[in-house]
């Protein structure tokens, strides 16, 4: 079947390929969702702040 060789090389395969799958699933699900929603978080603050002023700068 397999030797000593091919079987560790294949319980490393495993190792590895089910480490990416994890980590995928960690980026998809809460790390860039996370990064694209502070960044509009952040967006909208300085479209908010531009408009104070703008506004501000009429006023005076």
């Amino acid at each position: 079947m397999f030797d000593f060789d091919q079987y560790l090389g294949f319980l490393a395969f495993l190792t590895i390929l089910t480490i990416g799958f994890w980590l995928m699933i960690f980026l998809l699900t809460f790390v860039i969702p996370y990064w694209i929603g502070g960044a509009l978080m952040e967006r909208l603050k300085e479209m908010r702040a531009e408009k104070k002023a703008k506004r501000e700068a009429e006023a005076a």
